[in-house]
């Protein structure tokens, strides 16, 4: 019995120092990684500090003080010289004239040009609708120019929809009681309009918290003191109040400047709903209308996010709304003057901070510890928002490979050396290499613990190729690389994994450059390109563009994202069944995202995790020969009856007043109907 217990006792006694063998190796590991890290951090300060070094010597030098003439000559020849480049050459720069022309044909179909006939607005002041909903239009008043008042007014009560009231909530000094008067008058001739006199100015927040409490109506819209509205807004919206259930609605919006609003300057055609843009960007913007009911228990606007007051709340109720809705047509006038933010956010610099603040205050609501928001080289309002990195997953890096060994070494030896993620494994899947340089490299590889080879034997089918890999995979996350990309951005895993994390989300894609530095991939529009199956955005733009409305800079909603970098939870990809292998070449990563989508998660873009895309250096371009055009053209028929339902509807993150024939996000000039494929 003894002898038993003393047995029990040295075994227990082996478990225990097992585990604290254990533990101990898995600090060293940690202890060992640290150390590296922090060796490369103080390797680049020094670089850094040298560097620093040797500029300060030169701005020191007085042959450099002196030159100050000449230098300043030569970066005005320089910033024209990168202008002309950044328009990508003689092509580019035919490509900015055709949009110039492109949008000038547009706005011939905004403006007045877009307001009824007669006859349209008399059917749409005579329609009924099983919901008659009233809207209350609020506006803060201070110190409002009278013409911008009557303009302002004068367009609420030129609404074809007829069931309204115009909420004047008053502050302005005693410099200008002509606001009152006026106001005054047009309360008399229209009793839809109720105006109030504040006894003092409460801000932006506090006026219009005052107009909502004038309010009596089922749907509030929030409209500035020197905005114009296009006269079938309210119709537009009580239509898909009915159509949809919508509780929360937006438009599309220009600004424009002096008397006329076809005098327009910015024409800021809006994707769907997007959280990730929303976090990001306020691109929501104006006009908001929503249901009373979204407003119950909390607050319209709160004063200690006075300049991004609208932002704060449009995050607030977008969260609780059950049905958002995008009204894709031009039915918003934001005029822009010395004094608005249409002209210049400086001419309210606490918005920065407010914003900053509204987007906080949401992400802590849903959840969110630990993440930082900073402004981008965009603009200060348009934000990169860092995710705390919840768990250091393994990621799994599938890389099919067949030959073309000095694509694959680049690609290998920038994850090893760039990468700042270190739990990480390298799947090769090896496809009928024959040349004797990649042997030799395999075996090169062979004691390294990170790297595997597998070998796949089948003809080339990118979609078996990587369902195949998978299958090898001990990572919770796959991440989708082509061979012929290389790293440039550290924090590439980072950047990528802080969105895969989300339980929301289910693909996320990079941002890639080819050799030139002009854009491969900025995100994937369904629908898009003259095969009308899908089309990157932002296509061989230069890589320090902005985009359009600054797309370029902040990480955003998609349809899809390219293949040849995409992240993915392994256990969503094989809930998904993996790639389609039908799709043997093309599409089958646009595909896979839409069968995401379906499944109710977002696809993420995000510009943060940058590479190089030396593409179509393993395969070569699917249009070289004939047999190659033949094989895309039958992939694309197939995506096209697969999809038939969703490319119907469109792409929701792509504005359909946007051409589907060019990826600049070019507007279109016909109706979308008559659009041609152009081949």
């Amino acid at each position: 019995m003894e002898r038993s217990s003393a047995m029990n006792n040295r075994e227990k006694n082996q478990e225990h120092l097992s585990d604290i063998e254990f533990y101990r190796q898995a600090y060293e590991q940690e202890k060992a990684r640290a150390a590296s890290l922090a060796g490369r951090l103080a390797d680049a300060k020094n670089e850094a500090d040298n560097l620093q070094f040797q500029l300060d010597r030169i701005k020191n030098n007085p042959l450099w003080k002196a030159s100050k003439p000449l230098r300043q000559g030569m970066h005005w020849g320089l910033r024209n010289y990168r202008r002309i480049r950044n328009l990508g050459g003689p092509k580019g720069i035919a490509r900015k004239l055709r949009q110039k022309k492109m949008e000038a044909e547009a706005k011939k179909l905004h403006g007045t040009a877009s307001f009824p006939s007669p006859e349209e607005a008399k059917r749409q002041q005579e329609a009924k609708f099983q919901r008659m909903v009233k809207f209350s239009i609020l506006v803060p008043l201070w110190n409002t120019p009278l013409n911008y008042l009557e303009e302002m007014i004068g367009s609420v009560q030129a609404q074809t929809y007829q069931n309204w009231e115009l909420c004047l909530a008053d502050g302005s000094d005693q410099e200008h009681n002509e606001v009152e008067e006026r106001c005054q008058a047009y309360a008399k001739d229209d009793p839809r309009i109720v105006y109030k006199r504040l006894a003092k100015n409460e801000g932006i927040a506090g006026n219009t918290n005052q107009c909502f409490a004038m309010a009596t109506g089922e749907y509030i819209g929030l409209f500035d003191h020197d905005d114009v509205l296009h006269p079938c807004a309210l119709y537009e919206y009580v239509k898909v109040i009915n159509e949809q259930g919508a509780d929360y609605i937006y438009c599309d919006e220009t600004t424009f400047k002096g008397d006329s609003i076809n005098n327009m300057i910015t024409l800021h055609f809006k994707p769907d709903f997007a959280i990730d843009n929303l976090r990001a960007n306020n691109y929501i913007c104006h006009f908001s209308v929503f249901s009373r009911e979204l407003l119950e228990g909390t607050e319209l606007f709160r004063s200690g996010f006075d300049g991004s007051q609208d932002h704060d709340m449009i995050l607030r109720l977008t969260a609780n709304a059950k049905k958002v809705v995008h009204v894709p047509k031009l039915l918003y006038y934001w005029r822009s003057h010395k004094n608005s933010t249409a002209s210049d956010i400086s001419a309210k610099p606490y918005a920065i901070a407010a914003a900053k603040g509204a987007v906080a205050d949401h992400l802590a609501k849903c959840g969110f510890r630990n993440f930082e928001i900073k402004s981008t080289r965009a603009f200060d309002t348009i934000f990169e928002i860092k995710y705390e990195i919840l768990k250091e997953d393994k990621i799994s890096i599938l890389i099919p490979n067949k030959d073309h060994v000095e694509d694959l070494r680049r690609c290998i030896t920038s994850i090893q050396e760039r990468s700042t993620y270190d739990n990480y494994e390298i799947i090769i899947i090896e496809n009928n290499s024959t040349e004797n340089a990649t042997l030799d490299y395999y075996k090169t590889l062979e004691n390294q613990d990170k790297i595997s080879v597998v070998k796949y034997q089948g003809d080339f089918n990118y979609a078996k190729i990587n369902n195949f890999g998978a299958g090898y995979a001990k990572g919770a996350y796959l991440l989708l690389l082509n061979n012929d990309t290389q790293i440039i951005s550290m924090n590439w895993l980072e950047a990528m994994l802080m969105y895969a994390q989300r339980p929301d989300v289910g693909a996320v894609g990079a941002k890639l450059y080819y050799a030139d530095r002009t854009i491969q991939h900025a995100g994937v529009v369904i629908g898009l390109g003259a095969h009308r199956t899908a089309g990157h955005t932002h296509y061989k733009i230069n890589y320090d563009n902005l985009g359009y409305m600054g797309k370029l800079c902040y990480a955003q909603d998609v349809s899809a994202v390219t293949g040849a970098c995409l992240m993915v939870k392994k256990e969503l990809f094989e809930a998904a069944d993996g790639l389609d292998e039908s799709f043997r070449i093309a599409l089958n990563d646009v595909d896979f995202c839409l069968r995401l989508r379906e499944m109710g998660y977002l696809n993420v873009f995000t510009p943060f995790a940058e590479l190089y895309h030396f593409e179509s250096a393993s395969r070569g371009s699917d249009m070289v020969d004939a047999a190659k055009a033949k094989r895309y053209e039958e992939e694309s028929q197939y995506f096209r009856e697969k999809w038939k339902t969703v490319l119907e509807k469109g792409d929701p993150y792509y504005n359909p007043n946007f051409s589907l024939d060019y990826s600049d996000y070019s507007l279109r000039t016909v109706p979308v109907e008559k659009q041609k494929i152009k081949s």
